[in-house]
């Protein structure tokens, strides 16, 4: 895998929040069966599970503004943990919550081709 640490974070991120954004079932192919999300201190096991969570999240339109992407090297070769903060906006809110979701990205070679899915994703609100 060629690209950059920071190459790879970047582009993930800015995928990860426009598919949020749009549509939230689409994020289906960057989960596994043993991806792990915790959302405000809930975990989800595996893609189903994952997927379900936040398609019934409490709002019909978020928009996500990224504010810092921090990408480290993980523990095994070419993985990637990364950090981000921001602000979103749900529904018809005018006040933004700040929001911090940390992803570590496991690459997986699919026909051949490299690329990153989802191994843990930690989402908590930032309040206060």
């Amino acid at each position: 895998m060629a690209a950059s640490l920071e190459e790879v974070a970047t582009l993930f991120v800015q995928y990860y929040y426009n598919q949020f954004d749009q549509d939230r079932s689409g994020l289906a192919t960057l989960y596994r069966d043993q991806s792990m999300l915790t959302f405000e201190s809930s975990s989800f096991k595996g893609t189903n599970s994952i997927i379900e969570k936040l398609q019934t999240l409490p709002f019909q339109s978020i928009k996500h503004q990224v504010a810092t992407m921090d990408p480290q090297p993980g523990v095994a070769p070419e993985h990637i943990m990364v950090l981000v903060t921001g602000q979103l906006l749900v529904d018809e809110e005018q006040r933004p919550m700040s929001y911090s979701q940390s992803f570590y990205l496991v690459p997986e070679s699919v026909n051949g081709q490299p690329q990153y899915y989802v191994h843990n994703d930690i989402f908590k609100l930032v309040y206060g």
